[in-house]
């Protein structure tokens, strides 16, 4: 079965998000607006177990983790990809470190550029006319995410919650 590991912000945030994820994201029905901190990984049913209690470790060692949004880019020429860009920060970082080691794979296909998806699958003439017009809005939010979700994909392409991870210490 498919899993994804990925940290879901305030309300806030999502329905702002979501504002332009309703017209501009081709996955807007498949997952609320999330940060991806491990794409899609396979994990057969025997080896489950290990993943969720090495997710708990992980969470209880980490600090929950700050995001400044601070501007709307692209992954233009990689994909027409748009997004609310996240400052990097120690706390998102050192996450994501913890999630491409033992018994995770590392993601050696792309560098870790923290993220929230507002657009994709765009054809290049709307990529650019939607590009030109956020570029000019002035994006800014920060806040504080203590939870981390493992995301399971269903067999119509949504994802849901398996389980969440507090992140720090647990009281």
């Amino acid at each position: 079965m498919n899993y994804g590991i990925a940290l879901f912000p305030s309300k806030e945030l999502q329905d702002h998000a979501n504002s332009y994820r309703m017209r501009y994201d081709s996955h807007y029905s498949l997952i609320p607006p999330h940060i991806t901190l491990k794409e899609t990984f396979e994990v057969q049913e025997e080896e489950l177990s290990l993943i969720v209690s090495t997710l708990r470790e992980i969470a209880n060692n980490a600090e929950p983790a700050f995001i400044d949004i601070y501007k709307v880019d692209t992954f233009y020429p990689q994909s027409n990809t748009i997004f609310f860009k996240i400052r990097e920060h120690e706390s998102l970082s050192s996450l994501y470190k913890a999630l491409h080691e033992n018994p995770f794979s590392s993601n050696e296909k792309y560098g870790f550029i923290p993220h929230v998806t507002i657009g994709q699958d765009l054809s290049s003439q709307e990529h650019s006319d939607i590009v030109g017009q956020l570029k000019m809005k002035k994006i800014e939010h920060q806040e504080t995410i203590n939870r981390m979700q493992l995301l399971y994909q269903l067999e119509n392409g949504s994802w849901t919650v398996y389980e969440t991870f507090h992140l720090g210490k647990e009281v």
